[in-house]
């Protein structure tokens, strides 16, 4: 199944940003339903969720907004801006402005995300069905958790392990806003705050989804989500110990080669969660429009994202089916993002494989399998000769040679305290302002430094 049940007109009822309305626009349409009925019905309680499920894999979001803007404000010479949008140049040169509006999208949506699964959270009563009504509170969970980790990670000074954390982050809203007149303007949560919610959601969000859940969420999907959360957090004992488990218990295997993890139009083996993309909304589908060439669906002229030759170096093996895994367009492209119609991996096991392996390094331990293996695992799977050995610096490594492109490359850098070019890793510059529509909006938010 990969169509998402879209309701518009509970786009236009239920989506939530802090901006006021303006009189001369708050009409109600005389065809449009009553919150009051649409509440009330357990189906479309369960089309809020899916619809939330479609926001977030929009253009803007992790339908590549936050994977542009994550790769382009970390890049330092492997990749070149050749597109004509001034949003992601910005990025590129380290200089948003407050006014960006691939800033204000990322906020916006996160918060039109939010606020659907607070909806479903505070309307699972009419869900009858008991398994039911407990896994749609653990999607709820689920996307709550992970649009407020990544709002962290954007809008926030990095995370610092065993420091008190609390640098201004954003704002906690845990309650449904279904009346536009009766939005309040919220102050920003402290990171450790933000964290705290993150990782209750996530953990509710693994007890209670099933194993299996269609192309939803689950049990694994969660789990490994939060590996990904601990890690950054550098809490590498939690991270080894839910990697480990999404290894062992989630039946997610490697697929045979690299390439076949990528332009499925059907998640592939070692997908735990993709989101989904159809012929109908391949436009949102950020992926493709910035990083691909125009013959695979990308814009004229282009790709926008090139491929820089500095990059080839960080591979180390010819045979390395990773180092040639790009294209000529008019400029190089990366292969990860060819096929328009692919669905788009999101939490890999591979991913899980290199936690595992960097978090029993640090942690001097082997649960599972013993770092070397795991690497040598991802390295056999795309071809490249096996190592002797590992240190901190080879995981880092071929975390990068397996993971370019796909959008972790600013929050790596903030949590490895590594440095983009003359910007130290918790520079105004690496940090996104507070977008200006919601700081002229709002009085009690308060701006980032630099801004």
């Amino acid at each position: 199944m990969k169509n998402y049940n879209y309701i518009l007109f509970l786009i236009s009822l239920l989506t939530f940003s802090f901006v006021s309305c303006d009189d001369n626009l708050d009409i109600i349409p005389e065809q449009a339903l009553s919150t009051d009925i649409v509440i009330k019905d357990a189906a479309n309680i369960r089309k809020i969720l899916i619809n939330a499920y479609g926001d977030a894999r929009s253009s803007s979001s992790y339908g590549g907004g936050i994977a542009l803007a994550s790769e382009l404000i970390a890049n330092d010479g492997d990749l070149y801006w050749n597109g004509t949008f001034v949003q992601p140049a910005e990025y590129d040169e380290k200089a948003m402005l407050a006014d960006n509006s691939f800033v204000r999208d990322i906020w916006m949506n996160a918060y039109n995300i939010n606020n659907q699964a607070n909806i479903v959270l505070e309307n699972l009563n009419v869900i009858t069905d008991a398994d039911q009504k407990t896994i749609a509170e653990g999607e709820a969970k689920f996307l709550r958790g992970l649009v407020y980790f990544d709002l962290a990670r954007l809008f926030a000074k990095p995370y610092i392990s065993g420091s008190a954390n609390s640098q201004l982050a954003v704002p906690i809203v845990l309650e449904a806003v279904l009346d536009a007149n009766k939005i309040t303007y919220p102050t920003r949560n402290t990171l450790d705050e933000v964290y705290a919610l993150v990782i209750s959601d996530l953990t509710d969000a693994y007890t209670m989804l099933p194993e299996s859940n269609d192309i939803y969420a689950t049990k694994y999907a969660a789990a490994a989500l939060l590996a990904r959360v601990y890690l950054q957090k550098g809490d590498y004992v939690k991270a080894r110990d839910m990697a480990n488990e999404v290894i062992n218990s989630s039946g997610a295997t490697l697929t045979a080669t690299f390439a076949e993890a990528f332009n499925n139009e059907e998640n592939s083996t070692e997908d735990l969660f993709a989101w989904q993309v159809t012929s109908q909304d391949v436009s949102a589908n950020y992926f493709n429009v910035f990083w691909a060439g125009s013959d695979f669906g990308g814009r004229s002229g282009n790709p926008d994202v090139d491929v820089e030759t500095q990059h080839w170096d960080i591979y180390d093996d010819a045979d390395d089916e990773r180092a040639h895994f790009f294209y000529e367009a008019d400029y190089w492209c990366t292969t990860k993002w060819q096929n328009q119609f692919g669905n788009i991996p999101f939490l890999r096991l591979a991913e899980m494989y290199l936690i595992r392996a960097e978090s029993n390094y640090r942690s001097e331990t082997a649960v599972g399998n013993s770092p070397l293996s795991d690497i040598n695992v991802l390295r056999s799977r795309s071809g490249a000769i096996s190592l002797e050995s590992v240190n901190l610096a080879t995981i880092l490594m071929e975390r990068k040679r397996e993971l370019s492109f796909e959008g972790f490359a600013l929050f790596d850098a903030k949590r490895l305290g590594n440095s983009v070019g003359d910007n130290a890793f918790d520079a105004n510059s690496l940090i996104m302002p507070i977008p200006l529509r919601e700081m002229d909006a709002n009085p009690n938010l308060v701006q980032n430094d630099g801004y």
